[in-house]
């Protein structure tokens, strides 16, 4: 699928400012170099305003991963291996750690509450920060 046939984002972008990140990230998913494979992941809602991103990273340690978060674009990339020198011979390698960079956009009121990786499994937290003005308030009649 090409750029010219998502013609729902083409119709929204001339209505919409500031959305330019959202609409290249939606038309790089669907150009056919893109293929959002590795690692797979889960997005958990934990909460009313917390969320979850899970990634399996099974073979990866703490030092194998950089999660850096830039204008809203969360990222998550292997670090670039030194090729070492083993005391074994590998007979099969079915278990590749191999390159990889996962992004998300998340919104601007998103914070990263922290990361932990365990048991081959990276999660990172999130929680959407409702400002006082926006949140529910009950008004007393007198």
């Amino acid at each position: 699928m090409t750029i010219n046939n998502l013609s729902i984002f083409n119709k929204l972008k001339p209505m919409t400012v500031g959305f330019d990140d959202m609409f290249n990230h939606f038309e790089r998913m669907f150009d056919n170099e893109y293929i959002p494979n590795f690692p797979f992941y889960n997005i958990i809602k934990t909460g009313d305003n917390k969320y979850c991103i899970e990634l399996a990273l099974a073979g990866y340690s703490k030092k194998d991963i950089d999660i850096t978060l830039e204008n809203s674009l969360l990222s998550i990339k292997s670090k670039a291996k030194e090729v070492s020198e083993e005391k074994d011979t590998i007979i099969h390698k079915g278990i590749s750690k191999r390159y990889f960079s996962k992004s998300f956009t998340i919104s601007d009121d998103v914070e990263v509450k922290g990361a932990e990786l365990k048991d081959g499994l990276l999660k990172i937290d999130l929680e959407k920060i409702v400002p006082e003005h926006k949140r529910l308030k009950t008004i007393s009649i007198k």
